[in-house]
């Protein structure tokens, strides 16, 4: 079964909540030089601003990474206290932020909180030589964040407080364009919950919705929904666990994580052949799928533009809808703890998130569960 958004021509009830779509999003880490590093020299992305003790930040170090529309900001501690350093230590390095850029930083936190959203900060407003921003920010699920970004009058390279860093010479692009979705795990029967959430308290709609029909294997399961704000720039599937006979892949996270949090971000491209080929000549593992998977794939999804031998030796996967069709590839997690990992997507007016793919992508993931003994 599956819900997608109304076509825009369609009128639809004011957006009290309109996003002009992902600010950046913050990972708290425990050394964010050395995590810096790893995501220029293999994502790509490239040092664009910096915030520490020589910027007047006596707590925390800060770096921000660009790519495309896609901002990270990796930040770590400088004390053993405080709550970046608990979040390391409880979670491992993951996603503490996901900011959404905003017209009204105010007006967004006012209208989120009367409907019921936790405040973790009022709205303020921060200046510095290149003019203001304001932000505010609610709670969602776990210990994940939303922070509202308000940048119309600001031309510096990041917020007030951080320095632009000068030309990267160790970031090498690899065609990253823009965030496609950002997927988080929750527990056992908390999808609907956090569904309601986004539906009463952002205004988000129900896009897709996939259960444990979809996405199941011999072992294990799991229900997911995709919520997508009023325009369409921001989507959220959320993802629950599923009675299996084995662990799934969300409990797994949630074990080593320590409650919910993001599991992926997808990350599109207009050439996932050569965004690919480039990470994995970066240092990128990811995910493989057997030979079985290509040797029917035109008959499934029918003509494509890309060769199957190519599709095959990078490990892409393809799935068609009724609009098109998307190709995608999914990295191993990228920490130690089997936790965040990084999805790549090329869609070709598809607008789906790869239902025909979910038994050969998770069995693939179960491969590596049973290697770490998390099966």
């Amino acid at each position: 079964m599956s819900t997608t958004l109304l076509h825009p021509e369609v009128a639809l009830p004011k957006d009290f909540l309109p996003l002009n779509g992902t600010d950046h999003v913050e990972f708290y880490v425990g050394n964010a030089r050395q995590a810096a590093y790893f995501y220029r020299a293999a994502f790509g992305m490239k040092l664009v601003a910096y915030a520490g003790p020589e910027t007047g930040r006596r707590d925390r170090a800060s770096y921000v990474l660009q790519q495309g529309k896609i901002r990270f900001v990796l930040t770590t501690a400088l004390r053993p206290d405080g709550e970046i350093a608990q979040h390391v230590h409880i979670h491992g390095d993951g996603v503490r932020d996901v900011a959404l850029m905003v017209d009204d930083a105010r007006q967004a936190w006012k209208e989120t909180t009367k409907r019921g959203a936790r405040s973790i900060r009022e709205p303020f407003e921060m200046q510095d030589e290149y003019g203001r921003v304001r932000l505010s920010s609610i709670a969602t699920y776990g210990d994940t964040i939303h922070t509202f970004v308000e940048r119309g009058d600001y031309a510096g390279p990041f917020l007030p407080g951080y320095r632009a860093e000068p030309e990267d010479l160790i970031a090498r692009p690899t065609g990253l364009l823009y965030i496609d979705h950002m997927v988080g795990n929750v527990g056992w029967n908390e999808m609907n919950r956090w569904v309601d959430f986004y539906a009463d308290t952002l205004g988000f709609s129900l896009y897709q919705h996939f259960d444990d029909k979809d996405i199941s294997t011999e072992y294990s399961a799991l229900m997911s929904k995709v919520m997508a704000n009023g325009n369409g720039r921001v989507k959220f599937p959320i993802n629950e666990p599923a009675e299996g006979r084995h662990k799934s892949q969300i409990e797994e996270y949630l074990e080593f994580y320590h409650g919910p949090g993001v599991q992926h971000i997808a990350m599109a491209t207009h050439d996932i052949l050569s965004t690919v080929s480039q990470m994995q000549a970066q240092g990128i593992g990811f995910l493989k799928v057997p030979h079985t998977y290509y040797t029917q794939l035109e008959q499934r999804i029918g003509k494509i533009d890309e060769p199957i031998e190519e599709l095959e030796r990078l490990g892409i996967l393809v799935d068609r809808d009724d609009e098109g069709y998307m190709l995608q590839i999914f990295t191993r997690p990228v920490e130690d703890r089997p936790t965040l990992f990084y999805e790549i997507i090329q869609r070709k007016g598809s607008r789906s998130f790869g239902k025909g793919n979910f038994k050969a992508l998770f069995e693939a993931i179960e491969r590596e569960q049973a290697e770490r003994g998390n099966l």
